[in-house]
C-alpha cells in the first residue's frame, strides 16, 4: 500500500510539474510570437520598395515632416533608374506636365555633370523630346543624396514576408529576416505589388479580354508580322524561346504579361570595357532560333536597341519592334505571384539567357560577321555595377500585379475620358506593351504576340495627356484603409501599358507621399482625406495637375 501511495504521489507531482512546464512552454511560445511581431520603432510612413516611385513617396512624406522608412529587397536604391535604365522615357511624354521631384531629380543630374565639366546634349529647362540621359551610378547617387537630405531611413536587402492588419488597417510588416516595421500609413511602391497581396487587397495578373471593358487593344493582339523561320527541331518539338503552339484568339484575355529583360550598361571604350564571356551553363543551342533568323535576315544587325549615355556608354534595351531580342518572352508569367525561391529561378534564367545571348552574338559562326564584330567592340561598363560583376542588379519587371482599387483605369481613361475630379498628376506615355508570347504557327513559322504600339495613340512621338486620379492609387476602403499604391496602380493591362514608366510613377509616388502626410495630419483613412488640401499641397510642391 505504501508503495502504491508513493507511486501515486510521484504521478501527481510529475503531472503538476508537467503542467507547470507546459504552461512555461506556452508562455515562452506566446512571448516569442509576440516578440516576433514587436517592431523596434514605429514610423509615420512605411514605404516598401526603393523604386523611383518609392523614393519620391518617401522624400515627399519626409519633407512634410513625417518619420519615414523605405524598405528595399535588393541591395540598391533607385530601382531601374539606378539599375541600368539610362533614360526614363520622358522623351515620349509632355515634359511640361512632369514637375515636382521628377524635375528636381533631373536638375540635380544636370548639375552633377556640369560640375564634372561634362556638357550634356539636353537642358532640363527645355521641355523638348530629347533623351534626358544619365549613367546608372549618377542616378543612384542623386537618389541617395535626396533621401539622406530628407532624413529618410533606408533599409536594403529586406524582403517582405507578411503584413499584420487590424480593422482593415496595416499595423506592421514583417520581413523574411524577422525584422518588423510598424507604421501609421503604408505605401507599396514595389514593382511586384507584394504589400498589396500581403494586405489582402484585390489585384489582377494578366490581360483582360477585349469585351470586359470595351478596350480595342485588350487581350491577345497581333501587331507584328509572322516570321517564316521554322520554330521546331528535328523531333518536331518547339525550339527554346518558343512559348507554345496554340494561337490565342485575338482579343482573348489570359494570364500572360509583357516580357522582362535587363537594361544593359555597355561601353565601347577599351579602357572602360569588360568583355563578354561565356557564362556557366551556356548552351549555344538555346539560341538556335537566332541562327535560323539570321539565315533568313542576315542584314538585321544586333538584336537590341542601343541608346548613347554620358560617359561614353550605351544603354541596351529589349527591342520592342524586333522579332528576337534581350527579352525572355514567355518565361515570366508566374513571376508576380511566385515565392522568393521561384522568383530567383526566373531571375537567374533571365540573366543566363542575357549573358549567353551576348556571348553567342559575339562568337557563334551562324551570326553574321558584322554582328560578331560589333559585339566584340562592346562590353560591360567597368565603372558600373562593380559589386555585381558589372551586370545590372535589377530585373526590368515591366508588369506584375495590378491593384483593383477605388477606381479602375481602362483604355477609355487614357484616350477618351481624360479628365478626373481628383487628379494627382498627368500621364502621357503612349500605350506600349512588349511581347507577351512567341507562338509556333501551323504554317511552320512563328509570331510574336502581345506588342501594343499603336501609332494613332501618339502625337509627334508622344502619348495623349490624361489626368491620373487619386482613387487609382488607393484600395477599396472595405479592404484596406491606410495603404497607397503608386506603382501597381488600379488599372487594366492596356491602361497600365501607359502608366508603367518611371516618370509617371515618380509623379504618382510623390503624390502618394503627400497624401499619406495629409491622412496622418487629419487622422483619417486614405480614402477620406481632404482632396482640396491634397490639390493645394501638390501644387505647392510644383506638381502639375492640369493639361
Amino acid at each position: 500500500m505504501d508503495q502504491n501511495k508513493e507511486l501515486r504521489s510521484r504521478y501527481w507531482l510529475g503531472r503538476k510539474d508537467g503542467l507547470i512546464l507546459s504552461r512555461v512552454y506556452i508562455a515562452i511560445l506566446l512571448l516569442s510570437l509576440c516578440c516576433s511581431w514587436k517592431p523596434e520603432k514605429k514610423y509615420d510612413v512605411v514605404v516598401y520598395g526603393a523604386t523611383p516611385a518609392g523614393i519620391t513617396a518617401a522624400i515627399a512624406a519626409a519633407r512634410e515632416g513625417k518619420f519615414v522608412v523605405v524598405i528595399e529587397p535588393l541591395g540598391i536604391a533607385g530601382g531601374m533608374m539606378s539599375g541600368g535604365l539610362g533614360f526614363s522615357d520622358s522623351n515620349q511624354m509632355f515634359r511640361s506636365t512632369l514637375g515636382g521631384l521628377f524635375e528636381e531629380f533631373h536638375k540635380r543630374v544636370e548639375k552633377i555633370y556640369r560640375d564634372r565639366g561634362i556638357t550634356l546634349n539636353y537642358r532640363v529647362a527645355e521641355k523638348d523630346t530629347k533623351h534626358w540621359t544619365y549613367e546608372p551610378h549618377v542616378a543612384e547617387l542623386v537618389f541617395n543624396t535626396m533621401l539622406k537630405e530628407a532624413g529618410v531611413q533606408v533599409v536594403l536587402n529586406e524582403t517582405l514576408k507578411s503584413a499584420k492588419l487590424k480593422q482593415k488597417a496595416i499595423q506592421s510588416v514583417k520581413m523574411r529576416s524577422g525584422k518588423v516595421f510598424a507604421g501609421s500609413v503604408f505605401i507599396d511602391a514595389s514593382y511586384e505589388g507584394d504589400l498589396v497581396a500581403a494586405a489582402g487587397v484585390s489585384y489582377r495578373v494578366g490581360r483582360e479580354g477585349r469585351n470586359e471593358f470595351g478596350e480595342s487593344f485588350a487581350g491577345a493582339v497581333y501587331q507584328k508580322k509572322a516570321v517564316a523561320v521554322s520554330p521546331l527541331d528535328a523531333r518536331q518539338q518547339e525550339l527554346p524561346l518558343i512559348s507554345g503552339t496554340s494561337i490565342t484568339p485575338e482579343g482573348q484575355g489570359d494570364h500572360r504579361i509583357m516580357t522582362y529583360s535587363f537594361r544593359l550598361c555597355l561601353s565601347e571604350d577599351p579602357s572602360n570595357r569588360i568583355p563578354f564571356t561565356k557564362p556557366e551553363g551556356y548552351n549555344a543551342n538555346q539560341y538556335e532560333l537566332f541562327r535560323r533568323f539570321y539565315k533568313l535576315s542576315p542584314k538585321s544587325g544586333i538584336p537590341f536597341d542601343l541608346y548613347p549615355l554620358p560617359g561614353n556608354k550605351l544603354d541596351g534595351n529589349n527591342g520592342i519592334g524586333g522579332q528576337l531580342s534581350t527579352g525572355l518572352v514567355g518565361e515570366n508569367w508566374d513571376y508576380p505571384d511566385a515565392n522568393p525561391k521561384r522568383r530567383r529561378e526566373i531571375w537567374d534564367k533571365h540573366r543566363l539567357y542575357t549573358e549567353g545571348l551576348l556571348y553567342f552574338l559575339m562568337t557563334d559562326p551562324a551570326v553574321p560577321e558584322t554582328v560578331r564584330q560589333r559585339m566584340a567592340q562592346l562590353g560591360y561598363a567597368k565603372n558600373e555595377f562593380a559589386q555585381y560583376g558589372h551586370f545590372p542588379p535589377v530585373l526590368y519587371v515591366r508588369e506584375a500585379r495590378r491593384m483593383v482599387g477605388e477606381y479602375f483605369l481602362t483604355q477609355k481613361d487614357i484616350l477618351e475620358k481624360r479628365e478626373k475630379p481628383d487628379p494627382i498628376g498627368i500621364g502621357s506615355f503612349p500605350i506600349d506593351s512588349h511581347d507577351c508570347q512567341r507562338i509556333a504557327t501551323p504554317d511552320g513559322g512563328f509570331i510574336n504576340e502581345g506588342t501594343i504600339f499603336p501609332a494613332k495613340t501618339r502625337v509627334e512621338g508622344r502619348g495623349i495627356a490624361y489626368q491620373i486620379p487619386y482613387r487609382s492609387i488607393i484600395p477599396k476602403a472595405t479592404e484596406c484603409n491606410n495603404l497607397l499604391v503608386p506603382v501597381c496602380a488600379s488599372s487594366s493591362h492596356v491602361a497600365f501599358s501607359s502608366l508603367r514608366v518611371e516618370p509617371a510613377w515618380m509623379v504618382m509616388g510623390e503624390s502618394a507621399g503627400i497624401a499619406a502626410a495629409i491622412a496622418l495630419e487629419e487622422k483619417v483613412e486614405v480614402q477620406k482625406i481632404n482632396l482640396t488640401k491634397l490639390t493645394e499641397r501638390l501644387k505647392a510642391r510644383h506638381q502639375v495637375l492640369t493639361f
